[in-house]
């Protein structure tokens, strides 16, 4: 069962697992850095700074992790990986290339004038360089989200003779189809990622003290962007949908659990137990042509099912169907989260509701399982292929024995654990400290809530000293 070709799936599945997870939130936290920055600047009231110095220590920490995760599943590539890189590399690589030289670079190069550089380049240099990160990272979302996208639509290329993909129109593809639709939604799920681990983290914090400035500033800040972002995801969801539909059909089947053709209006599968090998779904529970009313907007509209595709070209339907109805009832949580926190702020109640707090609380990982959730329905809706319809995985793998994956593999997990198991600790113990407090173990104890006054090394005067 545990080919070479499996364990090298394990493998990057493994590892991008733990990367994704990163740039998701710091995406969302750049730009909520660079708001905060901003609110700053223009009223002068410190409890933006407050969460500002608060918050950019997090950055910084998930930011590093994230380029470290990421440097390791380069390496991937080339080890497990060969053919695929051999093949698809004239148009993967320059796409890779594109996101270091321009967002990594801009990245790091403003984010030491962000961190320590307030007093020592004035207020407006520091207003563009915090901007300037928030910029990189949605350019290097662009880049990557570019790079996934052609494998999932390639456009733009044509096939040598040695089997390489190369390069024909570098502007269809680097917009292939599938490309607006993609970045838009990982964009969305990112800010919904950072909204809800910052609401989550005020929660933690009302519910031991209401009185905090900057705990119910970033509270209230964060339903907000729950409010407008949870919509807007659900909407570019369904469009997105629907672009798969149009190009990746086999993935919707999946998805679905459609294993047979609808051609007067397919029902929608809200749960069950799908048998790839029986061709059906057990025990399900369905709603009558629901999901064509969906995908074709008409109440009979007809949808092919899996009865159309190949047996060798099917995705693993179990795996895609249920990653699937994650992220989607996560997706109506969130909306009813911030259902509830607009109905609390309305009555005046945003600040004094102990259940909404703990609701925050609770979903505060919630996007990141989302996220995991929704990559894995891409990814694996894609097999058997790595460029869909064109290579296979299993033709895309390097020459190695299932033991040296293995071995390599299991290395990965035991270091991933310790190293990346202390960074995500020292997250959460920072996330755990009112803001104010220093994260550094200089002064222990809540700040002053009566106005907020800052403790000596977050004061703006003596930050240099």
């Amino acid at each position: 069962m545990f080919t070479a070709e499996v364990l090298a799936r394990l493998q990057f599945a493994f590892t991008v697992s733990f990367h994704i997870i990163f740039p998701a939130f710091s995406i969302g936290l750049a730009s909520y850095l660079a708001v905060l920055n901003a609110l700053w600047l223009r009223s002068r009231d410190k409890t933006y700074l407050v969460l500002f110095d608060h918050w950019k220590k997090i950055f910084a920490v998930a930011f590093g992790m994230g380029v470290v995760s990421g440097i390791v599943m380069s390496y991937q590539f080339g080890t497990n990986w060969s053919v695929f890189s051999d093949r698809a590399g004239p148009i993967v690589g320059p796409l890779m290339a594109y996101e270091v030289l321009t967002a990594f670079f801009l990245e790091a190069g403003f984010l030491g004038i962000m961190l320590f550089g307030r007093k020592r380049v004035g207020d407006g240099l520091h207003m563009f360089a915090t901007a300037m990160v928030a910029v990189g990272t949605l350019i290097s979302a662009t880049w990557i989200l570019s790079v996934n996208s052609w494998m999932q639509t390639p456009q733009g290329y044509s096939i040598g003779e040695n089997g390489q993909f190369l390069p024909e129109d570098w502007w269809a593809i680097i917009f292939n189809p599938s490309f607006p639709y993609r970045l838009t939604h990982m964009v969305l799920a990112a800010y919904l990622t950072t909204a809800l681990v910052v609401g989550g983290t005020a929660g933690w914090h009302l519910l031991r003290d209401r009185g905090n400035p900057a705990t119910r500033r970033m509270f209230s800040m964060a339903m907000g962007m729950l409010m407008v972002a949870a919509p807007l995801q659900l909407l570019v969801g369904d469009q997105h949908g629907l672009n798969t539909l149009e190009h990746q059909p086999a993935k919707v089947m999946a998805m679905e659990g459609h294993f047979d053709s609808h051609p007067e209006g397919a029902p929608l599968i809200l749960f069950g137990w799908p048998n790839q090998e029986a061709k059906t779904v057990h025990y399900a529970v369905e709603i009558p042509k629901l999901s064509s009313l969906i995908l074709t907007h008409q109440l009979g509209g007809a949808l092919n099912g899996l009865d159309t595709i190949p047996d060798e070209d099917e995705p693993p339907v179990l795996i895609v169907f249920w990653s699937f109805r994650v992220m989607v009832a996560l997706g109506f949580a969130m909306l009813g989260l911030a259902v509830w926190g607009l109905w609390a702020r309305l009555r005046g109640q945003l600040y004094t509701t102990p259940w909404l707090h703990r609701a925050a609380l609770t979903m505060g990982p919630a996007g990141f399982i989302a996220v995991l959730a929704g990559w894995i329905t891409t990814e694996v809706g894609r097999q058997p292929f790595t460029v869909y319809g064109l290579l296979r995985t299993a033709e895309s793998r390097s020459p190695l024995d299932a033991q040296a994956v293995g071995t390599s593999l299991v290395a990965f997990i035991i270091v991933y654990f310790f190293i990346f198991g202390a960074g995500t600790f020292y997250l959460l113990r920072m996330m755990s400290m009112p803001p104010g407090t220093p994260h550094l173990g200089l002064r222990d104890g809540p700040i002053r809530t009566a106005g907020i006054t800052p403790g000596p090394a977050e004061d703006p005067q003596r930050r240099e000293e």
